[in-house]
């Protein structure tokens, strides 16, 4: 029997790679299927180291500036602007870089970032 030769493990090779190809293309796709949003966060409103902190489920998706899942923050009643991130973790404009599980976190670390500074409105373009 002949040893293999150089055309057939290059053959071989690059049967392996197409076919871990079409796996990791289809994979994607089959997972995909079985996703669902998750659901909104509860509401709040509570007095977090003197300042009043809310958020509900907003019905402005179509707002420009609305990136939470159609959710609103407000920190003495200005909005604060929070972010869902793909992995299910919020951000703030206050405290973009550090990411917290929940919009009242988010609140919460917004009003300790502030340092007692006014939460500023971001002017709509």
């Amino acid at each position: 029997m002949p040893g293999i030769t150089r055309r057939r493990a290059l053959t071989a090779a690059a049967a392996v790679a197409t076919t871990a190809t079409a796996a990791t293309l289809v994979a994607p796709g089959a997972s995909a299927a079985g996703h669902h949003e998750p659901a909104a966060p509860d509401s709040f409103d509570e007095v977090y180291k003197g300042r009043r902190i809310q958020g509900r489920p907003s019905s402005d998706g179509g707002h420009h500036h609305e990136h939470g899942g159609a959710y609103a923050v407000f920190v003495d009643g200005v909005q604060l602007h929070v972010m869902r991130n793909a992995d299910g973790s919020w951000i703030s404009v206050v405290s973009h870089y550090a990411p917290v599980p929940t919009p009242r976190a988010a609140a919460r670390a917004a009003v300790d970032e502030l340092q007692g500074a006014a939460l500023l409105p971001l002017p709509a373009n």
